[in-house]
């Protein structure tokens, strides 16, 4: 099964000619890498970042095209069987060869548990270690986008993590001391030296990795600094303290681009943010409501999607560096429902349906909601909060850093969470993968693992199995339309908007801006 090429590129600043000198990057973003264990957070920025230290068997390029990492090479040698021939010479940053047990060893902890990133290995039932260097991977049924997200699956030393207790990923939602939380032990271009959690984390450059030959970066040193504050972000930049931040602020954009020695560099994301809610227990845990679930009705959830200015939102929260989305999905990702329409903005008829559906004073209900994640995070839930207000629905706002609000709604024993809000980039830029993080049935052993507030539909969970295994493209569209329209209809969701990415970069370095926004240093060349 071929599929069409994505439609984004990366935006890649300066030629990239090659070396010129060792050099330090000091760079920021506006909160901290969530953990170092490569299979503890299933987020962007975490994997991003540990996309640097660790690979995968798969990489994927400056326009996002799948190509070569730990395994050379690969073939599909049955319907449900696929063969990977792993990189002879890789070694991991203490010295220790990379072989095939490393990937089994991967493969069972991904699977754990704890771990946050079950989904990349879904319908893997055998890992066969058919050598040294090459394993199979049996599959429950066809699968022709398995490896379409496992980039960011990264494979970790079996010896070292056994021999620091690290068998286990690190559970996110029940943060403890873990050695693979705290030091790194990868094959990347870049190995992990000093980690201070919300203070720095230093990593220096691996002479000894396999691909700087085709690798055009000359950064000796990566120091990271996580810098909550917009403003003293900015000013950093701008003073020349740091040399990149990761989350420039829109409203400063203007100013850095006008600014000489520094530019602002802006592109589409491939992220949607929504809103979701607890449809799944009979009495939610933060309203005023007892006894009974409001989200339950429909038409409670289409009245919270009404009562919303989208528009406002794009343009006095965001400005204008927002386009508003009626799917949990951007264009550029497999499947985006270019024909599907918002519910229009409509506060009158919000209150009717609140009065329909036996709330016609509303009621009270806390929305979870991360302060430094996305783009203007709470100020978009701070304008959400006025404008539910105005239709009845008395929402306390509970803020919090990304660390606290990740533990809290994916808390062990249950999503810990009544309202919140959520951002989504599929790894694999295909709709099943939303599908099957956000949307399906949860079921405790990864399918559903981002569905916080356990929406559930039958018909979608079929469709979703369908879509992947189906080969026909043309079909498998018509299928994902049905599935994005139903849950549309249901309003399982409230998306929000796709967000656009801004950069603030210091003049003389060259780099890749890709539409996933992960940040790879081995592209960066320091002038």
């Amino acid at each position: 099964m071929t599929f069409p090429r994505l439609l984004v590129t990366g935006l890649v600043v300066g030629l990239l000619a090659g070396p010129a000198g060792a050099q330090t990057l000091k760079m920021s973003f506006q909160g901290d890498v969530g953990t170092l264990d490569p299979h503890g957070l299933n987020e962007t920025f975490t994997l991003g970042y540990l996309g640097n230290v660790y690979e995968g068997l798969t990489t994927r390029g400056p326009d996002l095209s799948i190509g070569p990492g730990l395994a050379e090479r690969w073939e599909l040698i049955a319907k449900d069987r696929w063969r990977f021939h792993l990189r002879k010479g890789a070694r991991f940053h203490d010295g220790s060869p990379f072989d095939a047990d490393d990937v089994l060893f991967s493969a069972e902890r991904v699977r754990r548990p704890t771990s946050d990133l079950k989904s990349r290995l879904a319908t893997v039932v055998e890992v066969i270690k058919v050598d040294d260097h090459t394993v199979d991977f049996v599959t429950e049924i066809p699968n022709p986008i398995l490896l379409a997200e496992w980039d960011t699956w990264y494979i970790m030393d079996k010896e070292w993590s056994l021999a620091h207790g690290a068998g286990e990923p690190v559970d996110i939602k029940n943060p403890r001391a873990s050695f693979a939380a705290f030091h790194t032990n990868g094959t990347g271009p870049f190995k992990v030296t000093r980690r201070e959690p919300d203070v720095r984390t230093v990593a220096v450059r691996h002479p000894d990795w396999w691909g700087w030959a085709q690798a055009p970066g000359n950064l000796q040193e990566v120091v990271f600094q996580p810098i909550a504050n917009d403003a003293t972000r900015v000013a950093a930049l701008l003073s020349g303290e740091l040399d990149l931040i990761l989350s420039l602020p829109i409203q400063d954009t203007d100013r850095v681009a006008r600014t000489p020695g520094v530019k602002a560099l802006t592109g589409p994301e491939l992220r949607t943010i929504f809103l979701g809610f607890d449809q799944s227990r009979d009495e939610l845990l933060y309203a005023t409501v007892k006894g009974k679930n409001p989200f339950k009705d429909r038409r409670v959830r289409l009245a919270v999607y009404q009562a919303i200015d989208i528009e406002a939102i794009a343009k006095k929260v965001m400005r204008g560096q927002a386009t508003p989305s009626a799917a949990l999905v951007a264009p550029g990702i497999q499947g985006f429902p270019e024909d599907l329409v918002r519910w229009p903005h409509d506060p009158a008829a919000a209150r009717r349906l609140l009065a329909e559906a036996g709330y016609p004073d509303g009621f009270g209900v806390t929305l979870d909601c991360p302060n430094d994640r996305y783009v203007n995070d709470e100020q978009i839930c701070q304008a959400i909060v006025a404008m539910l207000g105005r239709v009845g629905i008395k929402v306390t706002l509970n803020a919090q850093t990304k660390s606290l609000y990740f533990a809290k709604v994916l808390a062990a024993g249950g999503y810990d969470t009544s309202f919140y809000l959520l951002g989504w980039t599929p790894g694999s830029f295909d709709s099943w993968n939303a599908l099957h993080n956000l949307v399906v049935t949860r079921d405790g052993k990864g399918a559903g693992a981002f569905n916080l507030g356990g929406y559930s539909n039958p018909r979608i969970d079929a469709l979703t199995r369908e879509i992947l295994t189906e080969t026909d493209l043309a079909r498998r569209d018509r299928l994902i339309a049905e599935a994005w329209q139903l849950l549309h209809e249901d309003v399982g969701y409230v998306p929000l908007h796709q967000q656009a990415l801004a950069w603030g970069v210091r003049e003389g370095i060259e780099l890749v801006q890709r539409a996933d926004n992960q940040f790879l240093w081995r592209w960066v060349v320091k002038r």
